[in-house]
């Protein structure tokens, strides 16, 4: 699917509809895609606006930079997963974390509650067949239309970003991790 458009300059440009929630996809095998998203959440809840960030792959425990700093500033994070996919040693309940987390976005998604809400990684649950594309399409398509959604993740499925408004790909040119330099802490964590 080609979705390229050309060079916009935003100064000069008159809307041509009222505001309304975006849906809003960070994809592509380059680093960045969460970062993007954590930093469209500071942006929104900068302004006032009430944010919740859902991790797909992360555990509820996790203690990352991010965590740490929405933590400090009021951004609830909720961990739905078990960590890493491929480290998991029951993928049904790997899959059942990831459906129980799926209703929880959901519920927010559809209860208007916030302005903005991260799907992180759940492109994952996606593509691993562990979510139904049909109901995730659904759930977007019925969301209020004040609510934004971002969502992350490589090897987005194509329904998803023909159904958005904006898609980025996040292209990897070179990563430190393929020259053998482990993941820093303030950087990948």
């Amino acid at each position: 699917m080609n979705i390229e458009e050309p060079p916009v300059n935003y100064a000069r440009v008159t809307p041509q509809t009222a505001r309304r929630g975006l849906l809003i996809v960070n994809t592509g095998d380059g680093k960045g895609k969460s970062t993007a998203a954590f930093g469209l959440a500071l942006r929104a809840h900068g302004r006032g606006k009430t944010v919740k960030i859902y991790q797909f792959m992360k555990v509820p425990t996790a203690r990352f930079g991010e965590h740490r700093v929405f933590e400090q500033l009021g951004i609830p994070v909720e961990g739905l997963g078990d960590g890493f996919s491929w480290k998991s040693k029951d993928l049904e309940h790997s899959a059942q974390l990831a459906r129980d987390g799926w209703q929880q976005a959901k519920a927010a998604i559809l209860s208007g509650e916030f302005f903005l809400v991260v799907l992180d990684e759940i492109t994952y649950p996606l593509i691993y067949g562990w979510l139904p594309l049909d109901d995730v399409l659904a759930t977007l398509r019925a969301r209020p239309k004040d609510v934004h959604v971002c969502m992350t993740g490589r090897r987005c499925p194509p329904e998803l970003m023909a159904l958005a408004d904006t898609v980025t790909e996040m292209t990897k040119i070179k990563h430190a991790f393929n020259a053998g330099i482990p993941a820093q802490r303030g950087i990948e964590d």
